[in-house]
C-alpha cells in the first residue's frame, strides 16, 4: 500500500523567552491543527485512527526538539515526526535571552 495525502497545514510556533524548542514545536503543532476541521470521514472508508501523521519540524536547533512530546499534541492518528534545520532564532538586544520561531508541516495521509 502507498500512502496518499488527503490534507496539508501550517503552523507557526514561538517561545519568546527560553529559546525552548520543543515548547515552539508544540505550539506550531497546535497552530496547524487548531485551522482544520477533518470533516471527510463519513465519506471516506477512514476512520480518524487510521490516519497516518507526517510531521515536519523547522527548528533553529533540529536536535532540541523533543518529537516524544511534540506528538502528544495530536488527538488520534499513528504520529511520525522530523525535525529539520529551519525556523529563526532571535537573540536579546543585551544577548541573555534566545527567542525561538519554529515552523510545521502537518501532512494528513491515509494507506490507499
Amino acid at each position: 500500500m502507498a500512502l496518499k495525502r488527503y490534507v496539508t497545514e501550517m503552523g507557526m510556533g514561538i517561545d519568546v523567552h527560553g529559546g525552548d524548542y520543543t515548547k515552539a514545536a508544540c505550539r506550531a503543532v497546535s497552530d496547524a491543527i487548531r485551522h482544520s476541521s477533518l470533516n471527510f470521514f463519513p465519506h471516506i472508508d477512514h476512520a480518524r485512527e487510521d490516519m497516518q501523521l507526517q510531521v515536519k519540524i523547522g527548528a533553529g536547533q533540529p536536535e532540541q526538539v523533543d518529537t516524544a512530546i511534540v506528538a502528544k499534541e495530536f488527538p488520534y492518528g499513528n504520529v511520525s515526526i522530523q525535525a529539520e534545520l529551519g525556523g529563526l532564532d532571535v537573540i536579546a538586544e543585551n544577548g541573555t535571552d534566545r527567542m525561538v520561531i519554529v515552523n510545521a508541516a502537518v501532512l494528513v495521509c491515509f494507506d490507499e
